[in-house]
Order: structure tokens, then C-alpha cells, then sequence
């Protein structure tokens, strides 16, 4: 590595049938970068006519869940009974807080018509003495663009070349989806704790230093940058405040306490969580043995 990129971490892929998800963190080489204690990336992946994605309901606790897409749609049920369709320049964050049960599948237009399916999932761990706020649900489409030559920039969270998001932040977060057509280039600012990219489309290069594509490349804290691309590429920037208390992950539940993680499970297992209005017929049961978020 070098004195700018400190540290490449690359992605276990997990082929879940309709489509493959690339998982950079969490890992034994790195937990979190800023609040992001997980990032998934997944597609772009066509399902055809008849093919969907099927999450079915499943709980979390003391985290927030971002979604953010490419191409395709996803149809968002939770157990506060939000419902929403998100669709590519909107963010979903949902608070699960104390608890929360969701799903996630392909909305019916999508199952029959087919659709290509792209984007990232990532997880927020709530900080210190918010881990059990009430949970909640937003979505915003109207999120700030910046826009310079043959550079654009969407701002999904927290406050980027002089654009702040309205989605809710609980602690200092920065989020945002870079787009480089040939010859673009942009600054990253170094105001952040922890920052990290990732190259999800196309290429790109950090000071003349080259990216790998699906690889969550973490920058080193303090140095203000310069991202550009000669051909085009797509990029996504992430971190914000470093905890200083660590966090502990067992399949959909993250937490401080690993104690609150064992109530988590019992609960789920004894059916103490709410249900998903609309969804609540089937849902993913709780695995044995598991590390991380499992997919059906």
C-alpha cells in the first residue's frame, strides 16, 4: 500500500442464485470505516422476466440500514408498516434501534417485466447511548448533486463540497455516489475520521494510484485527495466518525453488547419481534451459526 491508500480490502461474493453480493466489510482485516460496519455491493445482475429478489422478513437491532441504488427497484416493508419503492437517487435508512423487522423484495412490475438489479447495502452502527432509540423510516429523493466538468457528485448522507443531505445522522457520517465521465477528476476532503472508496463501475485512480474494481479501498485519515478517471468510472465514497467502543456482529444484529445480541436472538426466536404489515406470512428463521447477515 501506500502513504495515500492505506489498505485494500477485498470482497467475499456470496452467489445467492438471482445474483451475486460482494461483501467488503465486516472482516477479520477491518470492522468498520467511520459508522459503516457493513457494505455490500450487488449486481449489475439481470433478472429476467419471472426471476425477483426475495428478502423475506427478517429483524435488526441497534443499527441503521442504507440503501442505495444504481439501476432496478427494491419494495421496502417494515414492521412500523413504512412502504416504500426505491428506485435509483433515493435513499432508504431505516433505524432499527430497539427492533425493527423488514423485507425486501422485487416489486410486482419488476417480477413480470424483468429488471437489471444494482447497487449497495450498507449498515450504520448507532453510537454510544443510541443504540435503543425508537426505531424509524425515511426516504429522500431530493438529495444535493454536485456538478464540475465531467465530474458529478450525489450526496446521499452528512456534508460534501459544501452540500449537506437531509437524511438523519447519529453520528458524523459522509456518504455520497461519484460519477466520472473521461478526463473527470474531483476532490475528496479530509475533514472526515475514517474514509474509504470503492470502485463499483469503470475506473478510477486516487493520485495517480489505481483502484480495484468492488475492492473498499480506506484512505488514509487527514489528506485531502484527488479522484479522477481517464475512461469514466463509477465510485462510492464512505466514513465519517471512528468509534471508539467496539461492535459486535451476529447474523442481522449488531450491538456493544453481546449480552443485547443473545436477547436479540431469543427474542426473534420466540417470536417477540413485531410483524411486517402486508409481509408477515413467512420469514427467515434464525440460523444456527452466523457471523454476518444471511440471505435466503
Amino acid at each position: 500500500m501506500s502513504d495515500l491508500l492505506i489498505q485494500t480490502i477485498r470482497p467475499v461474493t456470496h452467489d445467492i442464485g438471482a445474483f451475486q453480493v460482494r461483501r467488503a466489510i465486516p472482516t477479520r482485516e477491518r470492522t468498520m470505516v467511520g459508522p459503516f460496519i457493513f457494505v455490500d455491493q450487488f449486481g449489475p445482475a439481470l433478472l429476467p422476466p419471472g426471476a425477483a429478489m426475495d428478502v423475506r422478513p427478517h429483524p435488526h437491532i441497534n443499527l441503521a440500514t442504507v440503501t442505495w441504488l444504481f439501476e432496478g427497484a427494491i419494495e421496502h416493508r417494515d414492521s412500523l408498516g413504512s412502504h416504500a419503492v426505491i428506485r435509483p437517487g433515493q435513499v432508504n435508512l431505516m433505524t432499527a434501534g430497539r427492533g425493527i423487522v423488514h423485507s425486501e423484495r422485487s416489486p410486482q412490475a419488476e417480477r413480470l417485466a424483468g429488471q437489471t438489479l444494482y447497487g449497495m447495502q450498507t449498515w450504520l452502527a448507532l453510537p454510544d447511548g443510541r443504540e435503543e432509540i425508537d426505531p424509524a423510516f425515511e426516504a429522500y429523493a431530493d438529495l444535493p448533486l454536485i456538478e464540475d466538468g465531467c465530474a458529478s457528485a450525489r450526496v446521499i448522507m452528512g456534508t460534501l463540497w459544501g452540500a449537506t443531505a437531509k437524511t438523519t445522522q447519529y453520528a458524523s457520517t459522509i456518504y455520497a455516489e461519484i460519477l466520472l465521465a473521461p478526463g473527470g477528476a474531483l476532490p475528496i476532503e479530509a475533514e472526515a475520521d475514517e474514509r474509504a472508496v470503492m470502485l463499483v463501475g469503470g475506473e478510477a485512480e486516487i493520485e495517480g494510484e489505481p483502484l480495484e474494481l468492488y475492492a473498499l479501498t480506506v484512505l488514509a485519515p487527514g489528506k485531502a485527495m484527488k479522484l479522477a478517471s481517464a475512461s469514466g468510472g463509477r465510485v462510492m465514497l464512505l466514513g465519517g466518525e471512528a468509534f471508539t467502543t467496539p461492535r459486535h456482529v451476529w447474523w442481522n444484529f449488531v450491538s456493544s453488547s453481546r449480552e443485547r445480541i443473545n436477547q436479540a436472538k431469543q427474542d426473534w426466536e420466540q417470536g417477540r419481534f413485531p410483524t411486517v404489515p402486508g409481509d408477515s406470512e413467512e420469514f427467515i428463521p434464525l440460523p444456527r451459526i452466523a457471523t454476518t447477515v444471511s440471505y435466503p
